[in-house]
């Protein structure tokens, strides 16, 4: 009698989640609408853009070969035509980063299609994504390789570094993108079959080449965004294993790692830009828990020994979001002002926790950020596809 009483608790529990959920779907769904249309609207109008169309003379790659220049890295001014040195938070505005551009003008293009797709079933949207998709991972003038060896390169010092694969974290959205509409019929089985096994490479390829390996094993954000990205991934290219390998690595690499008792990220506070930092880190952070949950294995309801879990990174950032002249740190060197914005913890924070104020204060942060380096660190920014 108390083992069904007990089923019936956990049946009336999930029903209540359940329901709870789907009302902030249905508000983020009446939040979101006019936006998205109108996004969609552009993205219609839009020609593919691919790596193909601007090259370097400092890439030591191929014309499909991304390539990226490391952002805090600056000429030195005591030796002109040597090596660049390093300048921690300071972006430098002269370095080629229009592949990047690129990959980001792709993944807004893909996620408001997908977005409006779902919210009106219109499959113009899907043929136009279609056309897209074809161009950065089918057609073979235009494409891209499936590695990012030449990412955030130093000029005299490297061709490319591990933490360049952090800028593929713009393709999330594509790949979630391309699971909303895999069931359109506007999207054929052949492209389909084919941008499935550029991801598949791109994942190998991360799991294999030594720029990858080093970033897997990076002890902050970079390697969260390794697992973040590579989650999506491989759940478009249903990668059971590697999902099972990336949630053994939250509960016992990521979370109890990165991660204080109080829920800050110490490695993140010692930054030049610590409240962007962490900002960053909780956003990924809470999209390992939301790609990779199952009922069976809840990442969500995961806690350490010691109490860490993404509940408590949630409620310690929080009231330095809602109230951000709390912050008790020194401001960060650049882009202070910027944030935050309509951060992905906030609305799926929300949803999970049943928490209407975390999402009262989502709505009411900037939900659609034009500023360059607030959106390189945005890698969601269409939260529909997600829920």
């Amino acid at each position: 009698m108390k083992r069904i009483s007990y089923i019936a608790l956990l049946l009336t529990l999930n029903i209540f989640t359940a329901h709870a959920q789907n009302a902030f779907k249905r508000q983020a769904a009446d939040v979101l609408r006019a936006q998205v249309l109108k996004e969609a609207d552009w993205a219609m109008k839009q020609q593919p853009v691919t790596v193909t169309a601007e090259s370097s003379p400092k890439s030591a790659g191929g014309k499909h070969d991304f390539f990226s220049e490391a952002d805090y890295f600056w000429p030195d001014s005591k030796n002109p035509d040597g090596p660049y040195i390093n300048r921690d938070g300071m972006s430098n505005p002269d370095n080629f980063v229009a592949h990047r551009h690129a990959m980001i003008r792709f993944s807004q293009i893909i996620g408001a299609l997908a977005s409006a797709y779902q919210l009106t079933g219109d499959e113009k949207y899907v043929k136009q994504a279609v056309v897209h998709l074809k161009s950065w991972f089918v057609d073979k003038e235009t494409l891209i390789n499936p590695n990012l060896a030449y990412a955030q390169a130093i000029k005299g010092l490297f061709t490319g570094r591990s933490w360049g694969i952090i800028d593929s974290i713009h393709l999330m959205e594509v790949a979630q993108g391309i699971m909303v509409m895999e069931k359109a019929k506007s999207l054929d089985k052949n492209t389909l079959a084919v941008v499935k096994k550029w991801f598949a490479d791109y994942i190998l390829w991360l799991n294999t080449n030594k720029n990858g390996i080093a970033e897997k094993n990076a002890k902050n954000n970079h390697g969260t965004c390794w697992a973040m990205q590579v989650a999506a991934f491989a759940k478009l290219v249903n990668d059971q294993p590697m999902l099972d390998s990336l949630r053994t690595s939250y509960k016992q690499v990521f979370l109890p790692n990165q991660m204080e008792t109080d829920g800050s990220f110490p490695l993140e506070l010692k930054r030049t830009k610590p409240y962007g930092y962490s900002i960053f880190n909780l956003d990924a952070m809470t999209m390992l828990c939301q790609i990779l949950s199952t009922p069976k294995d809840n990442l969500w309801t995961y806690e350490t020994t010691d109490g860490k879990s993404i509940k408590k990174g949630l409620e310690y950032l929080y009231p330095y979001i809602e109230h951000k002249d709390k912050w008790t740190l020194k401001p960060d060197v650049m882009y202070w002002n910027n944030w935050p914005v309509a951060q992905p913890f906030l609305i799926f924070g929300a949803n999970q926790f049943n928490q209407q104020n975390w999402f009262n204060t989502w709505k009411k942060l900037d939900l659609k950020p034009t500023n360059e380096e607030v959106i390189r660190n945005l890698p969601i920014r269409h939260p529909l596809i997600w829920l």
